[in-house]
């Protein structure tokens, strides 16, 4: 007896709702597709009990025939593809045939429908897959579709959905993704007499993200492209180099917006990626988004993403996932590098600082607390007075202490320390402020500025500044790590590294995976100025090392690198190796906290912070800079 059977077509087809019919959310997103397949300019979504009781998605769209309404109900039909070649360019959102049979054969589902050349329209209802009533009807242009009682016939998968909130959430989400999507198109979702989101027609992506995201999230927000770059055709053989191609090369746009370094988020839910419009999730873009973000956040730290590509559909195969949620691409290396650098170039032209947060004030006004008395044998010297607009002094004003600690030995005096005692400081701007903030120049807001005055530290570790914008804080450790690392990066990246040999050779014992990693990236290691030999079985002898780096932290560099790549390394490509060895290198080579600068390095170190591409944060993520602008600073003395 054969144990092979063909199914009924009752269960063929609950199987096939079960990959496109996940929760309500997926009923919704389907026929939201179709809406905005059929040209729909004003799409409504009501929701009742989270889905489980009611969907319904009316649409001013093109409506359909009676005819086309009932053979719409079968499985694999459709009007978006007519032979396997246009499976290779698929412009439309849906395409499979299989939704709306899917999505009745599991609810209770009512279609009314008109195309606009027909004077009467078609309603149809199915329960559970049977057709049970057709009729006509007097209505609009366009359609609408009820489904009702969701899963009422498997009651197995009803069971497993979450809670109405939770099933409104996320229909809510994918609503709001698809107006992100098609700012031209109109989006009003309800459930029962609540309205969630309400989008109406605009002109740009970003009109709508304020629609919809609001100003707040807008200013926290760098737009970037649009972008348009030519995919190369591969090198075809026995071709003339002055002989036309036969195939254009693709055009792909991309355009978006990508947070602000202080926007942190700990997981990756507001990172929204679309293809042709089509919300996808794709592990080549996240990576890529990683690595545009790589040294500018902290490890573990998501941004927040918008960003739009646009395609020829040759070039991406949509038909991967039942849902159509994932895609893949012709070239994936390629697009992996438009995102990433497309990103990073909108990052680096911004250098956004983080804004100084501002606590609110009381509506009564208390005295003054004592200030904290200064360390035992250490007294602080006030700001000296001087007349508004006069110039600054050779020594900034300031809290300085009056018995610094001492300068540690010059006997090794690395090279990036060297350069700041021949620093020559610019002179030093006028006093004077503008007595509103809608003076200051509107272009600034937002950038750091290359015209810092430094007034002083605040103990031995941040530096305090001012311009025309306002008060300014850098940490100097990492102001100055995300100075190396650049530095250290443009140098690597022009020719080898030379590194500064030790008196003697540093033995470092390595794990067994560490000896591994060590295999793995030991000429790279050689080429940013180590030298590194095996030493006997499990360790290795340090002969040489980045100049920067003072003798007694070349050990822990060594095994710091090592266990950062770990298991990766292997895999990384060359750019990340090269950033991840130049993060620690500039870490372990950067002034450190509790150091007194004077004036000179001071302002050596702000000026060489502007001239570099992320002023911002230093190279594993922490911010460098923040500004208490001037209107802070008048309302916190009640001026405005």
């Amino acid at each position: 007896m054969s144990v092979i059977r063909i199914l009924p077509e009752a269960v063929a087809n609950k199987i096939a709702a079960g990959e496109v019919v996940e929760r309500p959310a997926s009923v919704a997103k389907e026929l939201v597709e179709n809406s905005l397949d059929a040209g729909a300019h004003e799409i409504e979504i009501h929701v009742e009990s989270g889905g489980r009781r009611l969907i319904r998605v009316a649409d001013n769209g093109c409506g359909m025939t009676r005819d086309d309404t009932l053979l719409a109900f079968e499985r694999h039909a459709t009007s978006k593809i007519k032979s396997a070649e246009d499976l290779d360019e698929i412009s439309t959102l849906g395409f499979r045939g299989e939704a709306l049979p899917s999505i009745a054969a599991v609810s209770r589902m009512t279609l009314e429908t008109r195309q606009g050349s027909e004077e009467v329209g078609t309603r149809v209802e199915i329960s559970g897959g049977r057709l049970r009533d057709v009729k006509e009807m007097v209505r609009p242009g366009g359609t609408k579709i009820d489904v009702q009682s969701l899963f009422f016939n498997t009651p197995a998968r009803r069971k497993f959905l979450r809670s109405e909130s939770t099933e409104l959430g996320h229909i809510a989400s994918m609503v709001t993704h698809y107006a992100l999507a098609h700012p031209d198109k109109g989006f009003r979702l309800t459930s029962m007499t609540n309205e969630i989101l309400k989008a109406s027609p605009v002109g740009s992506h970003r009109e709508r993200l304020y629609q919809v995201m609001g100003g707040q999230m807008l200013d926290q927000l760098v737009e970037f492209g649009p972008v348009e770059r030519l995919m190369p055709l591969p090198n075809a053989p026995d071709v003339e180099a002055d002989a036309e191609p036969e195939v254009s090369p693709a055009v792909f746009r991309i355009f978006g917006f990508a947070s602000r370094p202080e926007v942190h988020k700990l997981n990756r839910n507001q990172i929204y990626f679309f293809v042709n419009r089509r919300l996808v999730r794709d592990r080549l873009v996240l990576h890529a988004l990683t690595e545009a973000y790589r040294n500018i956040l902290p490890a573990g730290i998501s941004p927040v993403s918008l960003v739009f590509l646009d395609l020829p559909p040759t070039e991406v195969d949509v038909n991967v996932h039942p849902s159509k949620a994932e895609v893949r691409f012709r070239n994936g290396a390629f697009v992996h590098d438009l995102v990433r650098d497309s990103v990073l170039q909108a990052l680096k032209a911004a250098r956004p600082v983080a804004a100084f947060p501002m606590p609110k004030q009381p509506e009564t006004t208390k005295p003054a607390e004592a200030a904290p008395a200064p360390p035992h044998g250490q007294d602080l010297e006030p700001f000296p007075t001087r007349q508004r607009g006069t110039p600054a002094p050779a020594q900034a004003p300031g809290f300085r202490l009056s018995a610094p600690r001492p300068q540690p030995s010059t006997a090794y005096l690395p090279l990036a320390e060297a350069a700041l005692s021949t620093y020559a400081p610019p002179p030093p701007a006028a006093w004077s402020v503008p007595c509103s903030a809608d003076a200051i120049p509107e272009s600034r807001i937002g950038e750091f500025p290359s015209d810092l005055q430094p007034l002083g530290q605040i103990q031995s570790s941040f530096i305090v500044a001012t311009n025309i914008e306002g008060l300014w804080i850098i940490d100097q450790h990492v102001a100055h790590e995300r100075i190396l690392f650049e530095q250290h990066l443009s140098r690597r990246q022009a020719s080898k590294l030379e590194g500064q040999r030790l008196l003697l050779p540093i033995v470092v014992d390595l794990r067994p995976e560490q000896r591994v990693t060590f295999q793995n990236i030991a000429d790279e290691l050689t080429a940013n100025g180590f030298e590194v030999e095996p030493f006997g079985q499990g360790s290795v002898a340090v002969k040489a090392a980045p100049a920067d780096i003072h003798p007694d932290d070349v050990e822990k560099l060594v095994r710091e690198i090592l266990e950062s790549l770990g298991r990766e390394a292997r895999a990384l490509s060359l750019d990340e190796l090269r950033r991840k060895i130049a993060a620690s290198v500039a870490c372990h080579a950067a002034i450190k906290v509790n150091r007194p600068l004077d004036q000179e390095k001071m302002g050596w170190l702000l000026v060489e912070l502007s001239k570099t591409d992320c002023p911002m944060t230093c190279p594993h993520g922490r911010p460098v800079v923040l500004r208490y602008d001037m209107k802070e600073i008048q309302k916190a003395f009640k001026r405005i």
